[in-house]
Formats: structure tokens, C-alpha cells, sequence
């Protein structure tokens, strides 16, 4: 343990260190190369302009690099695998994305994934929303706020066991260590194994989920809700409208810009969720998901590139229209689109 925090504290040191020595270094240098100072006007102007159009690229150059090499390179190769064989060496055409869609776990893992985008968006821009609401109007608004999205510091896995513990089982006449079922048996029920329940887990799962991502909305739709001018909620009030009218017609469509991004947001999110459903389930019991099948054929068994690439181009698909408008919307909001 103590290895891993030292190799952690020692990562982030070079790695910020890094950072700051190249960004220094790199305007230092590029000072020296094109001088501002201590030349005549004509040459300074332009070495002010040259500096002006290599600077950015100085700055930015690294991250584009990065993206390309961590992002736009796996994209071709995802792509390049998706129509090889399990070896990924020989071509095989649009087999691997007949196959998954003939193929019934695939079917049920987006019928899953369909369940997850109906409910875990909606439930969490609902709570956000509600919760910033309600949190600004009260005096301990701000701890209410800071339990809410505590939970988001918790990576999902952590979560995920947080969440086994609540759901945990024992047999009938054992002590119920799980907070669900000591509940259930206090007041008389049997207790359940919940998580192995199909169709039922799916929803046991997406709770989940919901406690951490309702942190984040309440955050993006509170700050919202504090750009609405108290003009419009002013003179509702003088028109005799009353809290619930004040809400649904003078607050919700001004900040409707800001709950679709939340709920796209979230969206992207769910349809690319994995941890929880491979640290609570893995999968079984009728509660696979497209991202978690795509591990088991990517990684396991032996392996299957091919079946499994197919499936991430699927799963990138479904996401990349959404998260163009996402972003598309969050420009308008900005001010940065017409």
C-alpha cells in the first residue's frame, strides 16, 4: 500500500513537473528565437506576430498529440478489427456485425442498455433538478448540496461496493448485514437476493448510478437556476402565480437548454456504463449491458477481436450523434452558437 501511494504522489509530481517545465521551457525558447525586445520596431512587430501564430501550437501541440495517439489511432483500429476474425488477422467483411445482431445475449444487452437510457437520465436530472430547487431556498442549502454530490468522488466500482453491502443476503434466519433486506425483515417480508433477480436487478443496478450522477446534475442545474433573472419570478409572483406555476412555467423553460445537456450528459454516460455491472453482477442473471459484453468478447474465452470490436463500434454509434448535439447545445447555451 505504502508502494502504491508513494509510485502515485511520485507520478503526479513528474507529471505536473512535467508540464510546468515544457510550457516554461517551450516560451522561453521561443522568446529567444523570435526576441521581442531589444530590436527595432519593424523586427519586433514581427517577431511579436510570428510568436502570436507558433505559441498556440506550442501549447496545444502536446494535447493533440495525446488525443491522436489515445483516441483517433484506437478508433481506426477498432474499426480495422471489427471486420477481422477472432485473431484479428484475417478479413471476414460484416460478419461480426451479422453475428451480433443475431445473437440473442447481444439482443437482451441492448434491450438492458434501452431500459438504463429510459430511466437513469430522467431519474437523475429529475432528483438534480428537484434537490437545487429545494437546497436554494434553505439555510443549510450548501451541506444539503455537498452530501448530494459526494457520492461523485466515489469511483464506480468503489460504489458499486458500497452498494453490495445494501443489497447483501443471507440465508433466512441469519442476521441480514444488508441495510435492504434488515429492512424488508423488520417489517416482516422474506429477504430477497436482489441483484439476482432478472429484469428486476437491471433496476437494483441503475440506483446506483443514479446516486452518483445526481450530484452532478444538481451542480450544472443549480448554477443554472441561479442565472434566472428574479425580474420574471418577481412579477410571477405579483400575477398571483404560485410556487409549483413558478416553477414548471417561469423556471424549467428558462434552464431547458441546460437540463437537455445534463440529460445527454448522462445519456453518453449510460451508454457506456461497465463498472457496475461488472463488479455486481459480471452480466448474469438476464443484466448485461453492450459495454460489459464487449469485455467478455474482447478479453475472455481466449479472446474474440473481432466480435468484440464490432460491438464497441456499435456502442461508439450510439453515442457520437448524441454527444455532437450535446456539444452543439452547450455552444448555443454558451453563446457560442446561432
Amino acid at each position: 500500500m505504502t508502494a502504491q501511494i508513494l509510485s502515485a504522489i511520485f507520478t503526479i509530481i513528474i507529471g505536473v513537473g512535467g508540464c510546468v517545465v515544457y510550457y516554461w521551457g517551450a516560451n522561453k525558447i521561443l522568446d529567444a528565437v523570435f526576441p521581442s525586445r531589444g530590436v527595432s520596431g519593424a523586427a519586433a512587430v514581427d517577431n511579436l506576430r510570428r510568436q502570436g501564430l507558433i505559441r498556440p501550437w506550442l501549447f496545444v501541440g502536446p494535447a493533440m498529440l495525446i488525443v491522436t495517439v489515445y483516441l483517433v489511432y484506437p478508433v481506426i483500429e477498432t474499426l480495422r478489427l471489427s471486420v477481422m476474425d477472432r485473431t484479428g488477422q484475417n478479413f471476414v467483411g460484416l460478419a461480426n456485425y451479422s453475428w451480433a445482431f443475431g445473437d440473442r445475449e447481444f439482443r437482451n444487452s441492448i434491450f438492458n442498455n434501452l431500459l438504463w437510457l429510459a430511466v437513469v437520465p430522467a431519474a437523475c436530472t429529475f432528483f438534480g433538478l428537484i434537490i437545487a430547487v429545494l437546497t436554494d431556498k434553505i439555510w443549510w442549502g450548501n451541506i444539503a448540496k455537498s452530501l448530494v454530490f459526494l457520492p461523485l468522488a466515489i469511483s464506480f466500482v468503489g460504489a458499486s461496493v458500497i452498494w453490495k453491502f445494501v443489497y447483501e443476503y443471507r440465508a433466512e434466519g441469519q442476521t441480514q448485514i444488508g441495510i435492504l433486506n434488515a429492512a424488508v425483515q423488520y417489517l416482516g417480508g422474506n429477504p430477497q437476493v436482489w441483484i439476482s433477480t432478472p429484469f428486476w436487478n437491471n433496476f437494483f443496478l441503475m440506483v446506483i448510478l443514479i446516486w452518483i450522477q445526481t450530484g452532478f446534475a444538481m451542480v450544472i442545474l443549480s448554477s443554472a437556476l441561479r442565472g434566472i433573472p428574479e425580474e420574471t419570478i418577481e412579477a410571477a409572483v405579483i400575477d398571483g402565480a404560485n410556487p409549483f406555476q413558478i416553477f414548471w412555467k417561469i423556471m424549467v423553460p428558462q434552464i431547458w437548454g441546460t437540463i437537455a445537456v445534463v440529460w445527454t450528459t448522462i445519456t453518453i454516460l449510460v451508454l457506456k456504463v461497465f463498472d457496475i455491472v461488472l463488479t455486481m453482477t459480471n452480466g448474469q442473471w438476464n443484466s448485461q449491458v453492450l459495454a460489459n459484453l464487449m469485455f467478455d468478447w474482447m478479453f475472455r474465452g481466449g479472446g474474440d477481436f473481432g466480435r468484440g470490436a464490432a460491438i464497441a463500434v456499435i456502442i461508439m454509434l450510439a453515442v457520437v450523434p448524441i454527444m455532437i448535439w450535446n456539444i452543439r447545445q452547450a455552444n448555443r447555451e454558451g453563446g457560442g452558437g446561432h
